[in-house]
């Protein structure tokens, strides 16, 4: 059985991706605040947490951390929780608070994707210690210390040009750093199988020398699907499944989305609108066969330049939450359970399900 941890764990891609391809899993750790911040020294708590005594005790107190200096509702743990079984509650708040040595050697396979963040020295020679203050610098800190059999790790490839590339250096440095074989390309969405142009950065690392030299990123794959194959006029919520890890329409039956998706006069005017003088002029296109990159903002009224809008009955309308989701490699059967606004942010954040399944085929030679 594959022992999984994840960090900025979201919505479970990985989780999905697993499901998906019927691996038989058992997710050791997840960890994610859901945008809830504290104010504390973190360098200082993660000391202590490390001279307590159970994984549970660490758990509890940054738990109570965050109930005590803060009242906001971690909507990811609920989302999250909903939909995946996590072993003796091991799904934690903070990845600065994570204790890796808990679970050292008893990872097979960790996944995590950190924001962009800039770098204090960029460029130098120290390793991962360079990216500290960062949350790549995090995510490093627990390749170091759970020493996982194999890592994946995603962020946007903007990271490869920041800063006039010292950012991507710092990063390759601190992924030297660990001791591994890695891999890193560039995919996008609309190679593996789902409809939406969503270009990030993998980099994929062994422990095993021989399992790294095997390993090739995955070859792209016809489009099969349009965006407007997956709307809900088109299929109803419940007839789109995964089905031998392959995403599939069950019926072409379709249903009426929700008033509360369709503009007002108002808002589209706005979001037709092609920019301002302090706004670059773009194409303003709605209806798009390969949706644009989906925005962990897209519940927020955007130009058509930036967002995805479709038109339905005459009526131009924004996407569904369901509909986002089928974006992002999610069938139906996942579970929706919390507010409209909150689901948008959520299925923005995530990693796409299929580019992962395709990477894992690659890994496990499935």
């Amino acid at each position: 059985m594959l022992k999984l941890g994840t960090v900025f764990s979201g919505i479970g891609a990985i989780e999905q991706a697993l499901i998906r391809l019927d691996i038989d899993h058992e997710i050791e750790f997840a960890c994610d605040n859901g945008d809830v911040e504290i104010d504390v020294d973190y360098d200082k708590e993660l000391r202590k947490i490390k001279k307590m005594g159970t994984i549970e005790e660490k758990r509890i107190y940054v738990e109570n951390l965050y109930k005590t200096l803060s009242r906001k509702t971690n909507f990811v743990e609920q989302a999250y929780k909903a939909n995946y079984k996590v072993n003796n509650d091991n799904f934690f708040y903070d990845v600065k608070l994570l204790d890796g040595t808990d679970f050292k050697n008893k990872i097979d396979l960790f996944v995590g994707g950190s924001p962009c963040q800039s770098f204090s020295i960029a460029g130098a020679r120290g390793g991962f210690e360079d990216a500290r203050g960062t949350l790549f610098y995090e995510y490093c800190r627990l390749v170091s210390e759970i020493q996982p059999k194999i890592f994946i790790y995603e962020n946007v490839y903007g990271v490869l040009t920041h800063d006039k590339g010292n950012t991507w250096k710092v990063m390759q440095n601190s992924f030297d750093s660990l001791g591994y074989y890695y891999k890193w390309q560039v995919l996008d969405a609309r190679d593996y199988g789902i409809p939406q142009g969503r270009r990030r950065l993998y980099v994929v690392g062994f422990k095993n020398k021989k399992e790294y030299e095997k390993f090739e990123f995955p070859k792209p794959i016809k489009l099969k699907y349009t965006m407007q194959d997956l709307l809900v006029e088109n299929v109803k919520e419940g007839n789109f499944i995964s089905k031998n890890g392959k995403l599939i329409i069950t019926d072409n039956v379709g249903e009426e989305p929700e008033e509360k998706y369709y503009l007002s006069d108002k808002l589209k005017a706005y979001v037709m609108s092609p920019g301002t003088k302090n706004f670059m002029h773009t194409d303003v296109k709605i209806d798009l066969p390969v949706a644009r990159a989906l925005l962990s903002t897209q519940g927020n009224s955007h130009r058509a330049s930036v967002n995805n809008y479709v038109t339905t009955h005459g009526r131009i309308r924004a996407l569904t939450v369901r509909e986002t989701y089928r974006l992002m490699g999610f069938p139906d059967t996942y579970k929706v359970v919390v507010s409209k606004a909150q689901a948008l942010k959520q299925s923005g954040n995530s990693i796409v399900v299929d580019v992962l399944i395709n990477i894992l085929k690659e890994i496990y030679n499935i």
